[in-house]
């Protein structure tokens, strides 16, 4: 009975309490946890990075980047961007150096050529193709900013195995002629689409005591660059000309390849103006921007030579016209540039990313494009100097040229390639018969040594 009473007695004290302090409640309120209008806590702060970026030495990119790298750090303050300048014919050594070390992030690379492909025997591949195989550069495919470039440059210059290692920023050409437009309207010359009507301009002209064409022949290597649109007209499709020479189904002395050596004999003995094999590669742009020459063919890298020679100048920039079926002269052959890659091991891959991704940028890569000079690899850009108007109707046929997908088998001959500058007065060289047996017994003599 006792245990009972006590029980009940503890029940009914505890519910007094209870209602006592619902009574309370109204009249005295209990104070919030934290005030409600106080300033949220500030968010953690991001991590310190430091960012390091190899590019090559080259004024008017590193200019650039320098000005980037500051507006990029504004941007993200807790990212420093350490960049290093190298030159350019260090860049591949010290570049594997470095990401052998697993001492940088973020790579500027030229872009990926001369492939050791599958039917090639006992090559070396090239060393961004050594570095992936090693596993030292990190697989981009994933990144939305790759959106922003043209697929042909990242197909061409940046992919390997089907994956993406780079994305490349520019393109040069070197497949086109210069021409003079007062002098092409003034002797009522019109713009050459075919084989037959440069022949027939160049006759017009030196009928008129003009020159035709004029290179830097004392250098010998614009003669034959100057050629590159001729092979690019016989040849279209450059990497399927390099597959069969190494595997036999073509040959620099069958018929096709005799009638490319034809025109080169017209275009080195005919074409360009006597004295050329005197002038400097450096001393042609003036040559041409005196007004003196109709026509220079060359690479766009000399626009702005030309332009610095003679501001006023007017001249047009067309693709070299090798072939007498205009469809064949439609293309602009050339190579990529630079471009980015991330290191596999990098510690810092969103920083890393964040970095591209930023450069990425239409209006980044503008700016980018407009102080470089390249042709840009972003559909969007343009460029607005005079050879980026020239070239704008052409970039959708913009091919890579032969010598970035050749490579040579081991044992070949030093005359193994189709170079114009095999004939008189710049080589030794007079007959296409003879130049053209000579080129292919010194290739067979590689791919025979490597059989």
């Amino acid at each position: 009975m006792f245990k009972r009473s006590s029980v009940f007695l503890g029940l009914v004290l505890a519910l007094a309490t209870l209602l006592a302090a619902c009574g309370s409640s109204t009249s005295t309120p209990a104070a919030p946890a934290a005030d409600a209008t106080a300033a949220p806590a500030a968010a953690p702060a991001a991590e310190k990075v430091t960012l390091k970026v190899l590019v090559h030495q080259n004024p008017p990119m590193v200019e650039f980047m320098n000005t980037f790298n500051e507006q990029f750090q504004a941007k993200h303050p807790n990212i420093t961007v350490d960049m290093a300048v190298v030159n350019a014919s260090d860049l591949s050594t010290v570049t594997q150096t470095r990401l052998t070390a697993n001492d940088v992030d973020v790579v500027d690379m030229f872009g990926f050529s001369n492939a050791a492909q599958p039917y090639m025997k006992n090559v070396t591949p090239p060393n961004w193709q050594t570095l992936i195989d090693a596993g030292l550069l990190m697989d981009i495919s994933d990144q939305p900013f790759i959106k922003n470039y043209d697929e042909a440059a990242i197909k061409d210059a940046g992919s390997y195995n089907g994956k993406v290692y780079q994305i490349n920023l520019g393109r040069v050409s070197y497949s086109g002629i210069y021409y003079n437009k007062d002098l092409f309207a003034a002797n009522n010359v019109a713009v050459p689409t075919t084989w037959s009507e440069l022949v027939a301009a160049c006759a017009t002209f030196k009928a008129a005591n003009i020159p035709c064409m004029t290179a830097g022949g004392k250098d010998g290597w614009p003669i034959f660059v100057g050629a590159y649109g001729l092979i690019g007209a016989e040849y279209p499709d450059q990497s399927k000309l390099v597959e069969g020479l190494w595997t036999g189904s073509i040959t620099w002395n069958d018929a096709k390849s005799l009638d490319m050596w034809a025109k080169m004999k017209t275009y080195a003995q005919d074409m360009m103006e006597q004295g050329a094999s005197g002038i400097a590669g450096d001393a042609a742009p003036g040559r041409f921007a005196s007004g003196a020459v109709a026509m220079f063919p060359g690479g766009t890298w000399y626009a702005s030579a030309i332009d610095a020679a003679q501001p006023s100048f007017k001249w047009g920039y067309i693709p070299f016209p090798g072939s007498d079926n205009a469809d064949d002269n439609k293309y602009l052959f050339g190579k990529y540039d630079q471009g980015w890659a991330v290191a596999a091991k990098t510690a810092n891959k969103d920083a890393a990313m964040q970095y591209l991704s930023d450069f990425s940028d239409p209006a980044n890569y503008q700016a980018f494009a407009n102080a470089v000079g390249f042709i840009p690899t972003q559909p969007g850009a343009t460029l607005s100097s005079p050879i980026g108007t020239e070239v704008a109707p052409y970039l959708a046929n913009f091919r890579v040229g032969y010598e970035q997908y050749w490579v040579a088998p081991k044992g070949a001959g030093e005359f193994a390639n189709p170079f114009a500058s095999y004939y008189k007065p710049f080589g030794t060289f007079d007959e296409p018969q003879a130049v053209a047996d000579k080129v292919q017994a010194d290739l067979q003599s590689g791919l025979d040594a490597n059989k």
